[in-house]
């Protein structure tokens, strides 16, 4: 039996970190053991993990498996989003044009602010009276 070409990609975003697998097939995703739609319900989400594969015009070419955890559903889908643009980059070096000038190589930086001692969250101070 001959051994499948597996491409990688780690994606992140928020809490989220994805753990993408890209191996040639008929374009089916599972994510997390579920069928994409099952497990993201928002189209809008959908659209966002497809939407390097549209730019690279490999959708449909590959089977793809995803392991994502922590974060909530929009952290999720964009981390998966940032590892199947990685997997591709590692599938045809080629494709980093293209994929850079959709900016899906790039980690989105923002993040939760951290709550600050003295006050009632990352910026919210306490109220303040006078007397």
């Amino acid at each position: 039996m001959t051994q499948k070409e597996v491409y990688t990609g780690t994606g992140r975003r928020k809490r989220s970190i994805a753990r993408v697998q890209l191996v040639r097939g008929n374009g089916s995703i599972s994510v997390n053991g579920r069928n994409l739609e099952d497990y993201f319900t928002r189209e809008t989400l959908t659209m966002i993990i497809r939407h390097p594969l549209e730019a690279t015009q490999t959708l449909g070419k590959f089977d793809i498996v995803v392991n994502v955890s922590g974060g909530g559903m929009t952290g999720q889908a964009g981390a998966v989003r940032h590892g199947i643009a990685r997997a591709l980059l590692s599938y045809d070096p080629v494709l980093r044009a293209s994929l850079r000038k959709e900016g899906f190589l790039t980690r989105d930086p923002r993040m939760k602010e951290r709550k600050k001692y003295g006050q009632r969250g990352a910026r919210a101070r306490f109220q303040f009276s006078k007397r």
